[in-house]
């Protein structure tokens, strides 16, 4: 399989069907939609809706009912780097090659339309559960995805992560910010397509396992990227982990055992789902993750 073709066929499709659920840039909070949108639309490798269909698919569900899960998760994961970026945290001027938000509308505008994309995302989830012939699975696709981006997820590891700046920190601390920051929405992405598909729970734990050790390792390489990754294929400034002295993997342990780990992460998330059939895009997905060069 040429998994990078395979890769841009479900992105170019995933983005077509997402789009359709952004608001109309109209009324009197037209600019927040425009801000919105702006950042939703800015591009990206869309992996955590593709992550979702896939799941969804090696579960055996068929239809279309994944896809307002798959917009709003990419909502989520937008308004988090809308916020990332503002002064207050990161302070980065650009973002996939394209000006921040805050560079484009303002610092009080792309505060609120972090907030419209996380409460919008959930006004479509939501809306789909009441109507879905299946409420219990659409509830608790859901309740995943909420999980996943609250405090007892994306939103705590972020608390940590500011909190732990300017500070040494141990590797169970790290872990606690990686898993919760980067890896809670990746594994919501693989259990919320398993519920909509109707999974058993066995299912449901090895994508939930194959979801957390992604995760870790994808924040290992972002880690790492951030020190020897290419501005211009990033699309962003690197670096900003050292000017920001944010604890990391290589700053810990090193370049070479960081690399290491990530290596063994993704082949135990191989083994995960090594049970399942038609899982042959999302292994190269996971040997993806670790030899990204953006």
């Amino acid at each position: 399989m040429d998994f990078i073709s395979e890769l841009k066929k479900r992105s170019d499709f995933i983005e077509e069907e997402i789009y359709s659920y952004l608001p109309a840039e109209e009324g009197y909070q037209k600019t927040l939609f425009s801000a919105m949108n702006y950042s939703y639309k800015a591009g990206g490798k869309r992996l955590r809706p593709i992550l979702i269909m896939e799941s969804y698919r090696l579960c055996g569900g068929k239809g279309s009912d994944y896809l307002p899960y798959a917009a709003a998760i990419e909502m989520i994961h937008t308004y988090s780097l809308i916020h990332d970026d503002l002064p207050a945290l990161d302070n980065d001027d650009l973002r996939r090659g394209k000006k921040t938000n805050h560079k484009v509308f303002g610092e009080a505008m792309a505060i609120l339309a972090g907030d419209g994309l996380l409460n919008y995302a959930y006004e479509v989830i939501l809306g789909h559960a009441l109507t879905s012939s299946d409420h219990l699975s659409a509830i608790k696709a859901c309740k995943v995805i909420a999980d996943g981006a609250g405090i007892y997820g994306m939103v705590g590891g972020q608390v940590v992560d500011v909190e732990s700046e300017s500070r040494d920190i141990d590797l169970d601390c790290l872990n606690f910010i990686h898993l919760n920051k980067t890896a809670a929405i990746i594994v919501a992405c693989m259990k919320a397509g398993a519920y909509l598909a109707g999974a058993d729970d066995s299912k449901v734990e090895k994508l939930e396992a194959f979801g957390r050790n992604l995760g870790l390792a994808f924040q290992i390489a972002d880690d790492i990227l951030d020190i020897e990754g290419d501005e211009k294929l990033l699309g962003k400034h690197i670096g900003s982990d050292i000017e920001n002295d944010k604890a990391t993997y290589p700053h810990i342990l090193g370049m070479e055992r960081s690399k290491e780990i990530s290596r063994d992460l993704i082949a135990q998330a191989k083994r995960n789902i090594e049970d399942f059939e038609g899982k042959d895009f999302l292994i190269g997905l996971a040997d993806y993750v670790i030899s990204r060069n953006k």
